[in-house]
């Protein structure tokens, strides 16, 4: 029996770091009290793998988590990282690769928004902004889980909203 204790969090790396990596400071201090376990510290895929090899270890963080946060900025929708046709074994005759799998054309974050779903897990998008724009999310969770913006405006500075972060953990 497989328990389900852990979040897996996804976002743009590229665009989105600084989001991610905020989550990560609210975690590990002390003085925030923001408590989660990364499913991406169970296993870690080579950067040289193929892109149906990392999906398959992604898979595998998937199953010990309950929670699936998203974030969200500029280029969610429109990352392509992680496509097949990509990798250098794709064959588009005869959609399968090298390794004899079958391609999948979804990005990463494609595939993650829709492994949650089918997962069942604990959906939370979280938006790199100060405010919620669906139509920066990808269409598969769009109109699922909690939304919230993890930024909020104050004396004409963009702030980290911790508070409502954490209510969205709660």
């Amino acid at each position: 029996m497989v328990y389900r204790t852990r979040t897996y969090i996804a976002g743009e790396w590229d665009g989105d770091k600084d989001a991610i990596d905020q989550l990560h400071h609210w975690n590990k201090s002390k003085h925030w009290g923001l408590s989660f376990t990364d499913a991406h510290d169970l296993t870690q895929a080579r950067d040289s793998s193929l892109n149906c090899s990392i999906k398959s270890s992604l898979a595998t963080r998937f199953n010990s988590s309950k929670k699936f946060v998203l974030i969200v900025g500029k280029n969610t929708k429109t990352a392509r990282s992680g496509r097949c046709q990509y990798c250098a074994s794709y064959r588009s005759w005869t959609s399968s690769c090298s390794k004899g799998r079958s391609v999948d054309h979804r990005s990463y974050i494609e595939y993650e928004c829709e492994k949650a779903i089918k997962d069942n897990l604990e959906i939370i998008v979280l938006y790199n902004a100060a405010s919620v724009n669906k139509d920066k999310c990808p269409d598969a969770i769009r109109n699922t889980g909690t939304h919230v913006a993890m930024r909020s405006l104050r004396e004409d500075t963009y702030c980290w909203d911790y508070q409502a972060v954490k209510n969205a953990f709660s």
